[in-house]
């Protein structure tokens, strides 16, 4: 179990501090950061019990004199510690992947979501800014942005939110251009378009899907309510995406990106993909249930990647057909541990980081 350190002074050259190091996209990026021989620090908010599971496997290394990941307590809410924070760790790189993130909360809490994934984005900058230490700095921003825009969408494309977790990422967006362009500072938006792993949130609608093929194809479920099977989503591979926020950081001049695959793929296609791979037909299974449904729906969101292919050299390579089979293979292997049918089964999937 991962326990946060006290604070300390760094002095090794390159040092990241992630906020929403525990989400799937934070326990990646650690990973590729680790891997790469970054110190990173990552705040994680005080709560009763930890939620660390993504990243309780990067702390121990028998091959390391000492851990290289710490986390400290702290929250994008208060700005004070945010500067406590950053005057002890003194990074070179901070990537911002905190926020509330799922877009059908946002419309139950818009104030939570607006404080949180917008203001809290400019606490931090104002934090790297008020220490005044030289860093670069990464922002999460989304393709929700974008909104009712349609695709295929770049970095051009206006935004159009159509949630208030949209609409909060696109406040977070022109301040971390603000502070770029007034105050010089290294600052980059990434407008990452969806992207999928073993390690999403349960909440989620791909997590969610791959999770119920899983236990259906087990027999400890039966049915599946989902709500609009129409929209159209541009789905892409996690830890390939978080690769392309480190490189974001290593340009010679602070732009801002799109990361996409360019494929759009319905929500009824990821269900196809995912029940089909367990030999089931998911209209046996799937009910419609309207509370699933936003009160305004974005219908199509598919990314143009270009500039990060010829700037960067970031190309996608996973499916979205293959994220389903690798997200239901690793749903099914982790129900068959928690059920104590451990079989004898092929070695962990590809997604797993040095496997």
């Amino acid at each position: 179990m991962i326990t946060p350190d006290r604070e300390r002074q760094v002095t090794t050259n390159n040092v990241a501090l992630i906020t929403g190091i525990t989400g799937q996209d934070g326990s990646y990026l650690a990973e590729l950061l680790l891997q790469k021989g970054y110190e990173v620090h990552g705040i994680i908010r005080r709560a009763s019990t930890f939620n660390t599971a993504r990243i309780d496997h990067l702390y121990v290394d028998p091959h390391d004199v000492g851990p290289r990941l710490t986390l400290h307590y702290g929250d994008l809410g208060d700005g004070s510690r945010l500067n406590t924070l950053i005057a002890a760790i003194r990074p070179t790189e901070i990537y911002n992947l905190a926020a509330q993130s799922h877009v059908r909360v946002s419309f139950d809490e818009p104030t939570y979501t607006g404080d949180t994934t917008g203001l809290g984005s400019m606490r931090l900058l104002q934090a790297v800014r008020a220490v005044g230490i030289s860093c670069r700095y990464y922002q999460a921003s989304s393709s929700e942005m974008f909104g009712g825009s349609p695709p295929p969408q770049n970095e051009s494309t206006a935004f159009y939110p159509r949630s208030p977790y949209g609409a909060a990422k696109v406040y977070a967006y022109w301040m971390t251009r603000n502070y770029r362009e007034a105050y010089d500072l290294f600052a980059v938006n990434g407008i990452l378009f969806n992207h999928e792993s073993p390690r999403r949130g349960e909440t989620f609608v791909t997590r969610k899907i791959t999770q119920a093929a899983a236990r259906i194809a087990l027999g400890t479920q039966k049915e599946l309510f989902m709500g609009n099977l129409d929209a159209v989503r541009d789905w892409g591979y996690a830890p390939e995406y978080v690769e392309g926020m480190w490189r974001m950081l290593q340009a010679d001049t602070p732009q801002d990106y799109v990361l996409a695959t360019g494929v759009g793929v319905t929500v009824r296609d990821f269900l196809e993909a995912s029940f089909s791979h367990v030999g089931l037909d998911w209209q046996d299974h799937v009910r419609f249930d309207e509370r699933y449904l936003r009160p305004t729906e974005v219908d199509a969101l598919v990314g143009d990647a270009t500039k990060a292919r010829t700037e960067l050299g970031w190309v996608p390579t996973v499916c979205a057909a293959d994220i389903a089979r690798i997200m239901v293979d690793a749903d099914l292997k982790a129900l068959e541990h928690e059920a104590g049918s451990w079989h004898d089964t092929p070695d962990v999937p590809s997604w797993r980081v040095g496997a």
